[in-house]
């Protein structure tokens, strides 16, 4: 006989998760990355104005844009070493603070003195570099493991809206302020950055039982930052996942940055195909990013090394004679295969390595993100001039397909972790 609603058991079950974007922390922690993602974006934009002010040369951008990337690249290893051993919220605000203060420097050697911009060019690159795996932690500390899919992506999203509104918000307030007033804007939103997260809930390193014992001498910065490629080793996904990701954008990034504007340019006759496929790029990562807020694919893994190894429609729509519709097409179709697999990436690193290594694991990652991409384009120039734009294209975008597919292979891949993750709905 059919129960009356009067006496009907209540069902019962995990309560619905409650929205990340209704968490105050996590709120103030993303308009934090936001702001340093707004700064990061516009810097090169608005250097790239100096020159065409004639306020910095072509050889001076080039110096100083080299110093940001080598002061990132330095940094970003101590940064993760610094945000294990202390508070990730300090390594967040002192390094963004650092960024702040290169802002007015850069903008008091614009004109007079290169050696000031160069040296202050490498301190916002630390300032960036040390922030990044301290914000990455941070993430995990503020959101809980249930929501941190959902957190990643709406990280991403502000990643992508700055990409796409840091050049365009320069350009309009280039129309009414001089290059010097936007160095400074750029360095209030890296005091955005460093004074608007809260501290996490959790510490960084963890726990040790108290004793009466004297504390152990703590090891050197090489010693902690070997412990953390230990600790990467241990996840045989994440390793398989980085050398994948070392192909795609060493290579496919690399080549399609390169052969992108020849082909605009020599097969189209116009820069607004580079233009277009460029925008459609990141409108397809934020189409991504929306994707796998909610979704939960059974072979995560899997499912994000596919979306890794889609990268390669960009070279592959290049080879061809095409309309300027399916370049522009395939850029999309990248775009959301990028974000299927960044997404799931972070959210696994938080979720599988250690919380007290954490934060230098993730470094080894923003080491080989940010690193290889200057040494991809360095050397897929000289191979376009020897062998020709579409032998080279053809090479990477079969290492773009190729490498994602062997590294789904390799054991722990098919769920990033040695268990699957429970999914939601």
């Amino acid at each position: 006989m059919a129960t009356t609603p009067a006496t009907a058991t209540p069902k019962t079950g995990p309560p619905p998760a409650r929205s990340v974007l209704r968490d105050i922390a996590f709120l103030r922690l993303w308009a934090g990355t936001t702001a340093s993602g707004l700064a990061t974006w516009a810097l090169p934009f608005v250097l790239g104005l100096a020159v065409l002010h004639r306020e910095l040369g072509a050889a001076g951008l080039g110096l100083v844009l080299a110093a940001r990337t080598a002061g990132f690249l330095a940094a970003v290893a101590v940064g993760g070493v610094l945000a294990d051993r202390h508070s990730r919220r300090a390594v967040v605000l002192w390094s963004a603070l650092a960024a702040a203060v290169a802002a007015p420097l850069l903008a008091l050697g614009l004109g007079r003195s290169l050696v000031l911009m160069t040296l202050a060019a490498a301190l916002a690159g630390a300032g960036q570099g040390a922030c990044r795996p301290a914000f990455q932690a941070l993430t995990a500390e503020v959101v809980d493991a249930g929501r941190r899919q959902q957190a990643n992506a709406a990280m991403t999203l502000a990643v992508r809206t700055s990409t796409l509104a840091g050049p365009a918000l320069t350009a309009l307030l280039a129309a009414f302020v001089d290059v010097g007033t936007l160095l400074l804007g750029i360095g209030l939103l890296w005091l955005v950055a460093a004074l608007l997260p809260g501290r996490g809930a959790a510490p960084g390193p963890s726990a040790e039982p108290a004793s009466c014992a004297e504390p152990a001498p703590r090891a050197s910065f090489r010693a902690e930052f070997i412990d953390g490629i230990r600790e990467a080793r241990r996840h045989p996904w994440f390793v398989a996942g980085l050398g994948a990701l070392a192909a795609v954008i060493a290579l496919g990034y690399s080549a399609t940055s390169v052969a992108l504007p020849l082909i605009s340019r020599d097969r189209y006759g116009t820069e607004w195909v580079l233009a277009a496929a460029v925008t459609a790029y990141t409108v397809g990562a934020l189409g991504g990013a929306l994707v796998t807020a909610r979704w939960r694919p059974r072979s995560q893994g899997w499912t994000a090394f596919a979306g890794l190894a889609v990268y390669g429609v960009a070279p592959l729509s290049l080879m061809l004679p095409v309309h300027p519709a399916v370049v522009i097409a395939a850029y999309v179709v990248a775009g959301i295969g990028i974000e299927l697999f960044n997404v799931p990436w972070f959210t696994a690193t938080q979720r599988e390595v250690a919380p007290d290594k954490l934060a230098r694991v993730s470094s080894l990652d923003f080491l080989v993100s940010y690193g290889l991409a200057p040494v991809g384009l360095a050397l897929i120039a000289p191979a376009i001039g020897t062998f020709g734009v579409t032998p080279v294209l053809a090479v990477c975008a079969a290492a773009c397909f190729l490498v994602p597919a062997a590294a789904a292979l390799v054991p722990t891949a098919r769920h990033f972790g040695r268990t699957p993750e429970p999914r939601t709905h």
